[in-house]
């Protein structure tokens, strides 16, 4: 009788070896998983913002050409308190005319999220490229969007 007492003191004491590697196991298996799915979520959030900047450029740059009938020189234009002095008609650099510029057109000009630098901008037609190198998640050029 004794000895069934004690075995039984022992395991309710604690976890064997085996329901300890079965845990770990299991574990090790949600973890492999799980953890595929969570890599690229910051490329993903780069990517998503800088579609979102480049949007937000693009229409300020748009606004900027239709109330001026010019381009910026530069995308920091865009974020003057005052009028600059002169735009781009799409073959050479002009005299803005003051009264036709109604912004600043964005609060600050940001850098490009994927490369860090700044964007790609042709002051002759106001595209506005992203400066990273290579392809997105999706397989497409950065430089294509």
């Amino acid at each position: 009788m004794k000895l069934v007492g004690k075995a039984l003191k022992r395991k309710i004491g604690g976890f064997t070896l085996i329901e300890l590697l079965v845990v770990i196991v299991v574990l090790a298996v949600l973890a492999a998983i799980a953890l595929p799915k969570f890599m690229d979520s910051s490329a993903r959030s780069k990517e998503s913002a800088l579609k979102s900047d480049l949007k937000i450029l693009r229409n300020a740059i748009t606004l900027y050409k239709t109330d001026t009938g010019l381009y910026p020189l530069t995308l920091a234009d865009l974020a003057v308190t005052a009028a600059p002095a002169k735009g781009n008609d799409g073959a050479a650099d002009v005299n803005l005319t003051a009264s036709s510029w109604h912004g600043p057109y964005l609060q600050s000009v940001t850098t490009d999220p994927v490369s860090g630098s700044a964007f790609t901008y042709t002051k002759t037609t106001g595209a506005l490229v992203s400066s990273a190198a290579g392809n997105a998640l999706d397989g497409t050029a950065y430089a294509t969007w």
